[in-house]
């Protein structure tokens, strides 16, 4: 797999979900955070998207709001109306759901342009080893619609809200792929206009960067693989010194630290996923020795991993992540 379907699948525990929900304006709601991530699409009308810190964002027809550590915010008609709490729903689909104010406060005449209609959906991630290319990501994505520019995403998008909007046989699967999709496709924007605005830096520009993409490329590949800084170097096309010198600055530690962590995180996922007995885990993550990987393991996590197997995951302790919708 390449590195971003691997960040992504190694967070991921449960079924993402999403709904079409419709607001009469006024409306403010305050979302509380949640151990996933989040998103906003606007089909009609407009809104304001009001984060922890920072400036209201304001948002239109076609604009995406992601937000990738499920931050606290509110999604308001205007920054000036008052935000007020909303019960978590159940993460069961609803198609239109109107969370404006109750049917006795709406006008006789409804204004068209007083409605806001949006996607909204949670992403259900395992909080305890986020991958640093998706630690490297601003609190709030904001992907503005411009003619002509993200096809893919739009064609996603378009995708979605159909299913959403008119339920048909084989939607409980269809779903679940088409926000997988548009989770990725999200991703490809947001590091598409890091690329094309010169300003990509971490992780954004080690995805771009050729001989630190390759080295990467190698290690998620064959992660088990006895890998050296001289052989990542070849993969490159690099000098040893050179090669260590930018993936460490790119990166943020150096390959073979980065190494060891994507090993340590790809068997804590099988431990917690399979009942692979131990030995076996330790060959798939390149140890032959099962003493010398429980021994790794502990200095990583600060647990055997026995005794990591037998431990409740984050995803168990906080179950209820549908708050974002």
């Amino acid at each position: 797999m390449d590195v971003l379907s691997d960040a992504v699948t190694v967070m991921r525990t449960g079924q993402p979900h999403s709904a079409r929900v419709r607001w009469s304006a006024p409306f403010g709601r305050r979302l509380p955070s949640v151990d996933g991530a989040g998103f906003h699409v606007v089909l009609q009308g407009s809104c304001w998207l009001i984060p922890p810190d920072g400036a209201p964002v304001a948002l239109g027809v076609g604009d995406v709001a992601f937000l990738p550590r499920g931050s606290a915010h509110g999604v308001a008609d205007s920054p000036a109306t008052p935000l007020v709490d909303r019960a978590a729903p159940s993460p069961a689909v609803t198609p239109d759901r109107d969370d404006g104010p109750p049917a006795d406060q709406h006008p006789a005449a409804e204004d068209p342009a007083a409605v806001t209609v949006m996607l909204c959906g949670a992403y259900l991630l395992d909080r305890s080893r986020v991958h640093p290319l998706l630690a490297d990501l601003p609190e709030v994505i904001h992907l503005p619609a411009r003619v002509g520019h993200r096809s893919a995403l739009r064609a996603a998008i378009d995708l979605l809200g159909s299913e959403l909007e008119q339920p048909r046989p084989g939607g409980d699967a269809m779903l679940p792929a088409l926000l997988d999709v548009l989770l990725l496709q999200i991703l490809r924007a947001w590091l598409d206009d890091q690329a094309a605005g010169g300003a990509a830096s971490g992780w954004a520009a080690a995805l771009r960067d050729p001989a630190v993409a390759a080295a990467l490329q190698a290690i998620h590949e064959d992660p088990g693989r006895p890998w050296t800084v001289q052989e990542l170097a070849i993969q490159a096309g690099l000098s040893r010194a050179a090669f260590a010198r930018r993936f460490t600055t790119l990166v943020g530690q150096p390959p073979l630290a980065y190494l060891t962590w994507w090993r340590m995180t790809l068997a804590a996922r099988r431990l917690r996923d399979s009942d692979a007995p131990l030995a076996a885990v330790a060959r798939e993550v390149g140890y032959t020795s099962e003493f010398a990987f429980a021994h790794a393991f502990k200095r990583e996590y600060g647990l055997a991993p026995g005794r990591y197997r037998r431990q409740p995951t984050a995803a168990m302790i906080s179950s209820e992540t549908s708050k974002l919708l």
